[in-house]
C-alpha cells in the first residue's frame, strides 16, 4: 500500500497542478485585485516554486499534519477529520446493507433458480442498477415528506447529517438517527446492492454445482448447511473482490448523495474545494478517498483466506 500510496499521490499532485489556474477566480473580478494581492496569493499557494519541489513540499507536510496551505485559510487536515467522521457512517452502513441485501438476495436466486422470485429478484435488481443515485435520492425526498405529512410529524429528514440537532431522551436520540440516515443510505445502497447480488447469484450457483457440495449432499447434510456452510462460504470470496472494486464507485456516488442530502461531510468538502479552486483541499480528499479504497482491497485480501480454506497467505 505503501509504494502505491506514493504513485498515486504523485499523479493526483501532477494532474491537479495542470488542471486549471487556481488564482483564476481572483484574475477574473471586477475590479481585478492589485497585482502585490496576485502575488502573495501565488507565493502562498506555492506557485512560485517548481513542480517537483511543490510536491515535496506537499508530501512532507502531510507527515505532520499539514495538508498545505488553503485558499480560504482553512485547516485542512482538521476539516478532513471533521468531515470524514460524518461520511464513514453513511459509507459503511450503506455498504453493510447493500452487502447484505445482496447476499441474501443471492442465495434467493441461487436456491430457487428460475423460479418465479429469482425472475421478481433479477428485476428487481437491473432495475436498481439502471436508477441514477441522484434520481433514486430526490424521489426518496418526495416520498419521505408525503410520510411526514401523513404521520403529522418528521419521522424521515430529508436534509441535513443530524449536526447540532438534539433529543431528550434515548429513544428520540434512536429515531433521530434512523431517521436521518435512513434516505441517504438507502438511495446509497440500491445500485451496489443490485450489482452485487448478480456476482453473487452466479457465484452461488457454480459453487452448488461443484464436486464438494455435490459430495456434502452425498454425506447426507442438510440443505441449509450445505448451501449455506460450504457454498455460500466459497461464493463470498468473489464477491468481496466485486466490492472491493466497487468501493471507489460508492465513494463516488456518496458524493452526489450528500450533495442531495445536504451532509456536510467529505463529498461537501469536495464540491467546495472544486468550485473555489482550492487545489490543496482537493488533495486532500483525493489522498483520503485514494486511502480508503486501498483499505477496502487489503480487507477483502485478508478476508479470502477466511473465506475460503485453499487459500493462505505464507511467506
Amino acid at each position: 500500500m505503501i509504494p502505491m500510496m506514493l504513485i498515486a499521490s504523485f499523479l493526483m499532485f501532477v494532474v491537479i497542478s495542470f488542471s486549471g489556474d487556481p488564482l483564476a477566480g481572483l484574475k477574473t473580478m471586477q475590479p481585478p485585485p492589485p497585482p502585490e494581492v496576485l502575488h502573495a496569493m501565488a507565493v502562498k499557494l506555492r506557485l512560485d516554486q517548481p513542480l517537483l519541489d511543490r510536491y515535496w513540499m506537499w508530501l512532507s507536510g502531510l507527515f505532520v499534519g499539514d495538508f498545505g496551505p488553503s485558499i480560504h485559510n482553512i485547516d485542512i487536515g482538521a476539516e478532513l477529520v471533521k468531515r470524514l467522521g460524518v461520511s464513514l457512517r453513511l459509507l459503511a452502513l450503506g455498504i453493510v446493507l447493500a452487502f447484505l441485501m445482496a447476499v441474501a438476495a443471492s442465495v434467493i436466486g441461487a436456491v430457487l433458480q428460475f423460479s418465479w422470485a429469482d425472475h421478481i429478484i433479477s428485476f428487481v435488481a437491473v432495475a436498481m442498477i439502471s436508477m441514477p443515485v441522484f434520481w433514486l435520492a430526490l424521489q426518496l425526498k418526495r416520498l419521505a415528506i408525503s410520510i411526514n405529512q401523513e404521520l403529522g410529524f418528521r419521522l424521515l429528514y430529508t436534509s441535513g447529517d443530524g449536526a447540532g440537532m438534539t433529543a431528550s431522551t434515548p429513544w428520540d436520540r434512536v429515531l433521530l438517527l434512523i431517521g436521518v440516515l435512513a434516505l441517504p443510505t438507502i438511495a446509497l445502497s440500491m445500485q451496489a446492492c443490485g450489482k452485487w447480488s448478480r456476482y453473487g447469484r452466479v457465484a452461488l450457483i457454480d459453487a452448488l454445482n461443484s464436486e464438494y457440495v455435490k459430495l456434502a449432499r452425498a454425506k447426507g447434510l442438510s440443505e441449509t448447511r450445505v448451501v449455506l456452510a460450504h457454498g455460500l462460504r466459497t461464493s463470498l470470496a468473489p464477491m468481496l473482490t466485486v466490492v472491493a472494486a466497487g468501493g471507489a464507485v460508492i465513494l463516488g456516488e456518496s458524493v452526489v448523495t450528500e450533495t442531495v442530502f445536504q451532509w456536510r461531510g467529505m463529498g461537501d468538502l469536495l464540491v467546495t474545494g472544486i468550485q473555489n479552486n482550492d487545489v490543496y483541499v482537493v488533495l486532500g480528499w483525493l489522498l483520503v478517498a485514494g486511502l480508503i479504497i486501498m483499505v477496502f482491497n487489503l480487507i477483502a485480501d485478508i478476508l479470502y483466506a477466511v473465506l475460503d480454506p485453499r487459500i493462505r497467505y505464507e511467506r
